[in-house]
C-alpha cells in the first residue's frame, strides 16, 4: 500500500484546503514546528479509516469556534496496481465514497471495504478506540506512544495469526488446540492453575478432613465420658465427708470471738477520739483568751495610731474639695463644644443627603433611558422572533423523511437505468405520412421506446405484431419500479412536495428559520433576560424611584450658609472628638466627686474608730475583763493536763490490743467460712451436672456414631484416591500436549522471529528478543543480562517498540497484506549513537514499506537520504 496524496479541509487548524502530495513509495520525512499541523494530519488519516462517517463523537476534528464546519479528508493510495480514492466528510456533511479503479462504493459499504483491506473494525457506537484499530493501530504510532506495544499487538493478534497461518499452513492448525482444550477442561475441573484441588476433588478433601475431625471429636467425647465417671465417684466421697465434718461451723465460731474483741477496741478508740476533740476545743479557747488579753494590753498604742490617721484623712479631704471648681469648668466647656459639633454634623448630613439624592436622580434618569432603548430593541426582536416562528411553521418538514425521499428517488433512478439495460428496445424510422400504433398510441417519424411488458404493434394495412420482452429479471424489475414509484409518490404527497429539490428547499428554509429563531431568542434574552413584561416592570419601577428621589430632594431643606459647613467626614470626626472630650470630662468630674466622697468617708471612719478606742480605754469594765481572762486561762490549762494523761493511758491499751491484726483475723475467718460453704455448694452443683451429662451422653450412643463416621471416612478416602490418580494423569497429559503445542508454536513464530532478529542485530548486536505465544516481544537477552522488554529504559523501549512494529510489517508484507508505517515524533528519547542505528533500520525498512515520519526536529534527520517536506512552507504557498 502506497499513500500518494492527502487532502484535508475544515479540519482543526486547516480551515482552508491543504494538500500533501507527491509522497514517495519508501521513506517520507515530513517536518514542521510545534502546532504546524503534523499531528492533525496524522489524526486526519486515522479518522479517514477508523471513524464512521456518520459518527457524532468526532467533534475534535472541528475547527475551533466553527460549529458549521464539515471536516473532510481525501486520500489517494495504490494497492496491488490499482488506485484507491477515499473521500470522507464528517459532522455537517456526513459522506463516505471509495473509488477502486472503475468500481465505486459509498457509505457503509466503502467503510467495510477499507476495514477488510487493512485489518481493523469499527465500533458499534461512539468514538473509535484502540481495541478496534487492529493492524493500523500497530503500525501507526501516535506521538508519545512508541514504547507501548503490548496492547497494540493484542488488538492486532487475530490479523497477525491469520498472516502467519497463510505462511506456515498446517502448522497453525487448530485441531490440536481442541484436544488440549478438552484435556484442560477436564483437568481444570479437578485442579487449579497452580495444581491445587478444586470441584469434587477439593470437596472430597474437605469432606475427608471433616470426617476426621468428627471422629476426633467423638473420641474426645468418649474419653471425656470416662473421665466424668471417675470424677463422679471421687466427688461423691468428698461431698459426703464434708457434710459429716462441717468445718465451716468451727471457722464461724472463731470469727464471732474475734469480732467481739475488735468491738471492745473500737469503743476505746471512740473514747480516745472524743477526748481528743475536747482537748482541741480547750486549746482553741485558750488561744482566743490569749488574743483578747493581748488586745486589751495594746489598746493605748492603738489609740495614738488612730489619732494620726484621723488628722491625715482630714488634710486629704480639704485638698480634694479645693479642686472641685476646676473640674466643673472643664465639664461646662466640653458640653458647649459637643453641642456645636452636633449642630455641624446635622448640617453636613443634610448636605450629604441632598448630594446623594441628586446622584440618584442622574443615575435613575440614565437607567430610564437605557431601559427604554432595551424595550424598543426587545419589541423589535420579538417581531423578528414571531416572523421566524411563522416561517418555521410554514416550512416545517421531517428531515428524516426528506432523506428517505432522496434515497428512494436515487434507488428509482438507479432501477430505471438498470431496467433500460434489460428492457426490449423498439426503434422506428417511418416514411413521411406513414404511421404505426403501439398499444393504442400512434407512432410517426422516428423514435425509440423501451418495452418492459407485453405490447402490440399495429401496422396499418399489414396487421399487428405482439412483442413479449424476455429476461427472468424483467418482471421483478417492473414490480420494483412500480413499488419505488408508488413509494416516492406517497412520500411526496405526505411531505406536500413535488420533487426532492422542493423538499430540500423547504428543509433548508425550515432549518434557516430555526437558526434565526434561536439567534433572535438569544438577542431577545440579551436585552430582556426575563421577558418584555419584566423589562416594562423595571421601567415603571425606575420611573417610580426617580419621582420618589425628586420628591425627597424637594422636601429636604437647603442650609442657609453652605460655605461654613465642613464635609460629613470632617464634621463626624469633630463630633466624635467632642463626644470623646465630653466623656473624658464627665469621667474626670465623676472620679473627682468619688474621691471627695471617699476622703470624707475615710475621715468619718477614722474619727469614729478613734472615739471608740478613747471611750473603751477610760471604761471601768476593762480592768475587770483583764482579771477574768487570767482566771479562765488557768482553768483551761488544768483541764487540758487531766485529759492528756487519760489519753496516754488509753493509747497504751489500744496499742496492746493490735486492732490491725484483729481486722485481718476477721477478714481471714470470714473468707474461710465463705470458701468452705462455696466449695461444698460447688461440689453439689457439679455432682448434679455430671449425673445429667452422663445420662445424656449415654443416650446418644457415642460408640455407634464413631463406627458410622469411621466407615464414611473410609468411603471418602477411596473416592479421593480415585480422583487424585485421575487429576495426576490429566495434569501429566496436559503438560505433554502443551509442550508439543509450544514446539509447534515456535515453528509458527519463526517467520516473525526472523524479521525481528534482522532489525535487532543492527540495534543490539549479540542480543535476542523472544516472542511469546501471543506474538508479543517478551524476554530480552543481551550477554549476561536477562529480563523483560518492559524493564528497559524509556528510550530503549521506544526503540524496541519501533523495530518490533517494522518486523510485524515485514511479516504482513510476506503474507500479501497492505502495510503503511506512520511515525509521529518518535525516537525523541534516543541518544546520538542509537539514533544513527535507528536511521539505518528505517532506511532498510523503507525499501519494503512506505514510511511517513513526522517530526519537529528536522535537523536530526538530515542524513536520512530523502528530501524533507516542510508543512509550514506548504501552508504558506
Amino acid at each position: 500500500m502506497k499513500l500518494q496524496k492527502l487532502r484535508v479541509e475544515q479540519l482543526r487548524q486547516f480551515r482552508k484546503p491543504f494538500v500533501l502530495e507527491n509522497l514517495q513509495g519508501g521513506l517520507n520525512l515530513i517536518h514542521g514546528p510545534n502546532e504546524s499541523g503534523k499531528s492533525t494530519l496524522v489524526r486526519a488519516i486515522r479518522a479517514a479509516f477508523f471513524e464512521r462517517y456518520r459518527s457524532t463523537a468526532v467533534d475534535d476534528l472541528r475547527p475551533w469556534g466553527d460549529s458549521a464546519a464539515a471536516p473532510t479528508v481525501e486520500l489517494d493510495f495504490e494497492h496491488q496496481g490499482e488506485i484507491w480514492r477515499l473521500t470522507k466528510s464528517f459532522l455537517q456533511r456526513k459522506r463516505c465514497d471509495l473509488v477502486i479503479g472503475t468500481c465505486s462504493y459509498s457509505e457503509d459499504d466503502a467503510e467495510e471495504k477499507l476495514a477488510e483491506l487493512l485489518g481493523y473494525q469499527y465500533p458499534k457506537r461512539g468514538v473509535s478506540k484502540a481495541e478496534h484499530w487492529g493492524i493500523p493501530g500497530l503500525l501507526w504510532v501516535e506521538q508519545g506512544t512508541g514504547q507501548d506495544l503490548e496492547q497494540s499487538v493484542e488488538h492486532a493478534g487475530d490479523h497477525l495469526k491469520s498472516a502467519l497461518n497463510s505462511l506456515v499452513g498446517e502448522v497453525a492448525s487448530s485441531g490440536g488446540d481442541e484436544v488440549i482444550d478438552a484435556v484442560r477442561t477436564q483437568r481444570d475441573a479437578l485442579l487449579t492453575g497452580t495444581g491445587k484441588p478444586r470441584g469434587d476433588y477439593l470437596q472430597l478433601e474437605k469432606d475427608q478432613a471433616v470426617h476426621q475431625q468428627d471422629i476426633e471429636v467423638l473420641k474426645a467425647r468418649i474419653l471425656k465420658y470416662q473421665e466424668q465417671v471417675d470424677r463422679l465417684g471421687k466427688l461423691t466421697l468428698e461431698f459426703d465427708r464434708a457434710e459429716a465434718e462441717r468445718p465451716w461451723d468451727d471457722a464461724q465460731k472463731q470469727l464471732e470471738e474475734t469480732q467481739s474483741r475488735y468491738r471492745q477496741v473500737e469503743l476505746l478508740e471512740q473514747q480516745q477520739h472524743q477526748e481528743k476533740n475536747t482537748l482541741a476545743q480547750l486549746e482553741q479557747n485558750r488561744r482566743l483568751l490569749e488574743q483578747n488579753r493581748q488586745h486589751q494590753e495594746n489598746l493605748s498604742r492603738q489609740l495614738a495610731g488612730r489619732k494620726a490617721e484621723l488628722e491625715k484623712a482630714d488634710r486629704e479631704l480639704q485638698s480634694t474639695e479645693a479642686q472641685t471648681p476646676v473640674f466643673a469648668n472643664r465639664l461646662q466647656d466640653a458640653r458647649s463644644a459637643y453641642e456645636a459639633a452636633k449642630k455641624q454634623v446635622k448640617l453636613a448630613r443634610l448636605l450629604e443627603v441632598r448630594g446623594r439624592l441628586e446622584q440618584d436622580i442622574k443615575r435613575l434618569e440614565q437607567q430610564r433611558k437605557t431601559l427604554a432603548q432595551n424595550l424598543s430593541k426587545a419589541r423589535e426582536y420579538q417581531q423578528q422572533l414571531e416572523l421566524a416562528r411563522r416561517q418555521a411553521r410554514e416550512n416545517r418538514i421531517d428531515s428524516d423523511a426528506v432523506k428517505r425521499l432522496k434515497a428512494l428517488e436515487h434507488q428509482l433512478n438507479e432501477e430505471t437505468i438498470r431496467s433500460s439495460t434489460i428492457a426490449t428496445r423498439l426503434s422506428w424510422q417511418l416514411e413521411p405520412g406513414a404511421s404505426l400504433n403501439l398499444n393504442n398510441e400512434p407512432l410517426a417519424g422516428q423514435g425509440e421506446k423501451q418495452l418492459l411488458e407485453e405490447s402490440r404493434l399495429v401496422i396499418p394495412g399489414v396487421g399487428s405484431l405482439d412483442i413479449t420482452p424476455g429476461g427472468e429479471a424483467l418482471a421483478s424489475t417492473r414490480r420494483k419500479l412500480s413499488t419505488l414509484q408508488q413509494n416516492v409518490n406517497e412520500l411526496r404527497q405526505a411531505l406536500g412536495v413535488d420533487s426532492v429539490t422542493q423538499a430540500e428547499r423547504r428543509l433548508s428554509a425550515f432549518e434557516l428559520a430555526e437558526r434565526t429563531q434561536l439567534h433572535t431568542e438569544e438577542l431577545l434574552k440579551s436585552v430582556a433576560p426575563a421577558g418584555i413584561e419584566h423589562l416594562q416592570s423595571e421601567q415603571r419601577e425606575a420611573e417610580s424611584e426617580l419621582q420618589n428621589a425628586k420628591t425627597q430632594l424637594a422636601d429636604a431643606p437647603e442650609p442657609e450658609q453652605k460655605q461654613d459647613i465642613p464635609d460629613i467626614t470632617e464634621a463626624e470626626a469633630a463630633f466624635t472628638r467632642a463626644g470623646t472630650n465630653l466623656d473624658a470630662a464627665e469621667s474626670e468630674e465623676l472620679k473627682h466627686q468619688e474621691s471627695v466622697r471617699t476622703c470624707r468617708q475615710a475621715r468619718d471612719t477614722a474619727k469614729a474608730e478613734w472615739q471608740r478606742l478613747a471611750n473603751e480605754e477610760r471604761s471601768p469594765e476593762r480592768k475587770q475583763q483583764l482579771r477574768q481572762l487570767a482566771d479562765d486561762l488557768a482553768k483551761i490549762e488544768l483541764q487540758a493536763a487531766t485529759i492528756s494523761a487519760s489519753m496516754e493511758r488509753r493509747a497504751v491499751e489500744i496499742s496492746e490490743a493490735r486492732p490491725d491484726l484483729l481486722q485481718q483475723d476477721i477478714e481471714r475467718y470470714q473468707n474461710t467460712v465463705n470458701n468452705l460453704r462455696q466449695t461444698q455448694e460447688f461440689r453439689g452443683r457439679e455432682l448434679r451436672d455430671i449425673k445429667v451429662r452422663l445420662e445424656a451422653w449415654g443416650a446418644e450412643g457415642l460408640d455407634e456414631q464413631l463406627n458410622e463416621k469411621t466407615a464414611e471416612l473410609e468411603r471418602c478416602e477411596r473416592r479421593y484416591q480415585e480422583l487424585r490418580r485421575r487429576a495426576q494423569a490429566l495434569d501429566l497429559l496436559l503438560t505433554l500436549l502443551t509442550e508439543k503445542r509450544q514446539a509447534l508454536t515456535r515453528r509458527l513464530q519463526a517467520p516473525l522471529q526472523k524479521h525481528l532478529n534482522h532489525y535487532l542485530s543492527v540495534l543490539f548486536p549479540q542480543a535476542t528478543l523472544e516472542v511469546d505465544e501471543q506474538l508479543r516481544p517478551g524476554t530480552f537477552t543481551r550477554g549476561t543480562e536477562l529480563g523483560q522488554m518492559t524493564e528497559l529504559s524509556f528510550g530503549a523501549r521506544e526503540q524496541m517498540g519501533l523495530i518490533s512494529r517494522l518486523a510485524y510489517a515485514d511479516l504482513l508484507r510476506e503474507a500479501g497484506r497492505p502495510t503503511l508505517v506512520i511515525l509521529d515524533d518518535t525516537l525523541v528519547h534516543s541518544d546520538h549513537d542509537r539514533l544513527e542505528n535507528m536511521k539505518r533500520i528505517l532506511f532498510d525498512a523503507s525499501s519494503r514499506h512506505q514510511i511517513l515520519l513526522f517530526t519537529c526536529h528536522p535537523e536530526k534527520w538530515l542524513d536520512l537520504g530523502v528530501p524533507p517536506v516542510d508543512i509550514q512552507a506548504l501552508k504558506e504557498t
